[in-house]
Formats: structure tokens, sequence, C-alpha cells
């Protein structure tokens, strides 16, 4: 696993209606004033990842469950292992949504944006994690002070201090594809001749950072990840100027092929006896293509009859869902599983259901109240 990207972080939400360019010099008008389908694919994609951390894979959950968890579910174990791509589905979703964000945006409403989006529902679950980890009934350790106040930063990987949370290694790459996209694309103002060169420019500089075998280079370049985030921003382009866009569709076609490369050279291994998991080649080409196509389902008005209020609720679930269900899920697997008896299957889903509450609470309380207030003390309104 990274992961999104998370999980990605950032809903579903676009601009109001407007009337924009389409490719042949006409104009359009936008499509309903939110993508709730996107919404919903954000939470598949935050349930996959779960599902790889609850049963896809060993190390502290195999704790909890007291045994591998290829032991307590045979049969969904070797899917559950695949459910780690719900990352490069959210760093694709993550694509289209900052381009869409950032267009027309200046810098400083744009970091304004990013940060008051990330760091609230972060900040809580760090102290959370921490505080249940430092319980005396729980079996995981926590951090020391030093480390859960470095981890505030969301820089603990690069500075090569311990991590809270397993998941927010997907969060330092998206830190790092906003800052390319910041300076490349927001500093100078979004056109799309500029967005067409940053895609065109970053997929060339990746790949060389790949073959030149610099550290440096694959900090900054994510030569692994980047396909997936230059995928979303090409799917964009396709929403925003219409499916007749040649360039559009062949960022994105360009974006696939080295993707699903870069999926199958981290996850693939040959048959062992000793591993977890074994994944399929096609399954993982598969599932990577799956993920791109439902964008672009979106991207391209096909899901539009998706349109269902329930999908903003869970869109707004699933960064805060993201940020916890793995080490608190730990926890919660152990309580409901070993202490109190309950079979496999109904432990898997309990959890889910606990996590999804929780997730509820950290948005209601932390998020709602507090994103606002931040996005106006970085860049206050005239």
């Amino acid at each position: 696993m990274t992961t999104t990207p998370q999980l990605t972080p950032d809903a579903g939400a676009v601009a109001p209606a407007r009337i924009i360019p389409s490719i042949r010099g006409r104009s359009r008008e936008a499509g309903p004033s939110r993508l709730r389908a996107l919404d919903g694919l954000r939470l598949l994609a935050a349930l996959m990842v779960a599902a790889y951390h609850y049963g896809g894979r060993g190390g502290e959950i195999s704790g909890s469950w007291g045994g591998s968890p290829a032991h307590q579910f045979p049969t969904l174990a070797p899917y559950f292992a695949y459910g780690c791509l719900g990352v490069q589905i959210f760093f694709v979703i993550s694509g289209f949504v900052i381009c869409l964000s950032g267009w027309g945006r200046t810098l400083r409403a744009f970091i304004a944006g990013r940060i008051s989006r990330l760091f609230p529902a972060y900040w809580a679950a760090i102290l959370l994690v921490t505080a249940v980890f430092a319980l005396p009934w729980v079996a995981f350790k926590a951090l020391s002070p030093s480390e859960v106040l470095t981890n505030l930063t969301m820089l603990q990987q690069p500075l090569g201090v311990k991590r809270v949370l397993g998941v927010c290694w997907t969060l330092w790459a998206e830190m790092r594809f906003y800052a390319l996209f910041a300076l490349c694309v927001v500093l100078p103002g979004a056109t799309r001749k500029r967005v067409v060169l940053f895609c065109a420019g970053w997929t060339l500089a990746a790949a060389l950072a790949q073959a030149a075998h610099q550290p440096f280079l694959n900090v900054v370049l994510m030569p692994e990840y980047a396909p997936f985030f230059i995928g979303g921003v090409g799917l964009f382009l396709l929403h925003r100027y219409g499916a007749r866009d040649p360039i559009g569709w062949a960022i994105v076609l360009v974006s696939w092929l080295i993707g699903q490369h870069y999926a199958v050279a981290g996850l693939w291994h040959a048959p062992s006896a000793h591993a977890f998991s074994y994944r399929s080649t096609a399954v993982i080409i598969a599932v990577v293509t799956l993920g791109f196509a439902l964008v672009a389902a979106v991207a391209l008005g096909r899901l539009r009859w998706a349109n269902w209020r329930w999908l903003t609720v869970a869109g707004a679930l699933t960064y805060p869902f993201y940020l916890v269900h793995e080490h608190l899920g730990w926890v919660v697997v152990r309580v409901l599983h070993r202490d109190a008896g309950l079979p496999s299957y109904a432990t898997l889903a309990l959890t889910v259901v606990l996590m999804l509450a929780l997730s509820w609470v950290l948005h209601r309380c932390v998020e709602r109240p507090l994103t606002p207030r931040l996005k106006q003390w970085i860049a206050p309104r005239r």
C-alpha cells in the first residue's frame, strides 16, 4: 500500500454552473453544480483500502484477529488484497478535482483551500489515534510527544519521523502534487494550454527521473504516482472542453498506460508460499482501468443520473474515514473479535460501520466548524 490518497481528501464538489468554452470555440453550460457520483467513487476507493487493511494484508491487523486475515476470510482475502489500488483511484480523482478547484483561483486562495481541507480532520485524527494508543489496555504503542508534534506538520515522512497514521504517506504524495500544480498552473494562471504543457512536462520529467535514478528527482516528481494525478487532470480537460478533445484523450491514454505499468511493477510478484497474497497481473490492470473508466464516466456526464443526496454525505465522510479506519480499526477488531467473540464477518462489517460513524462525528464537529474559519484566516475575503 501506499494510497489517497487520499486517499485523496478532496470532495467531489464542483463550481456552480457556468459558461465554459468548448474545444471548437463554442460555449456550453457546465453540468450539475455537484458531481455527486464522484463523491460515491471516493467512498468506494476508501472502502477498498479499508478492505485491504482489514483483510487483504498481514502485519498489525493479524494480531487483532488473532491470526492471519487469510484464515479469517479464506474466500475474500485474495480479493481484499487488490483493495490497495483504491489509492491509485484516489489519485486519479484528486487530479480531476485539484484542476477543477484551482481553475481561476489565486495562489493564496488555492493554498487556503487545500490547507483548510486537509488539516482539521488530520489534526483530530493524529490526536485521537495517539490518545487511544496511550490507553493502558490497548496493545499498540503510542509515539513519543516529539514525534506526534512533528506529525502535525504532515512532513514527518521526508523528515524521517515515525508516522502516527500509516495512510499519511499518501497525503505526502498529495502535497507534492499540489505544490507542482500550484507553481506551474495556479501561480501563472490556469489556461488549457498551460495545463496541457504541465501534463506533458511532468510526464516526461517523471520518466527521465526514473531513468536517472536520482532520489531527489524521484521525491519531487513521483514517477510511480504521477500518471494517476496527470490522468485525472486530463479527464478534467475532457469534462471542461468536451469529449472530442484529442489532446485530453492523449493525456489520459498515456497516463493509463504508464500507470498500469507502475501498478503491476509495485504489486505483482511471483507465486510464493511465504507471501500473504498473490495478485494477478490481469486483475491489477483491470482495476486500474476501471478506476480511470469510472472517473471518465463522471467527467463526461455518463453518471449524471447518480445524483442522490446521500452521496454528498458519503463524500464528506470519506476523508476522515480514510484517516482513522486503519489504526483505530486494529483496536475495534481486537475488542469485537477476540474479546467479545463476534464472528469474523460480523466484526468486519461492524468495524466499518463504527469507523463511518466516527467519521461523521469528525466531519460535523471538526471539519464543518474549523474548515471555513481556517480558510478565512489564511485568505480573508475582501
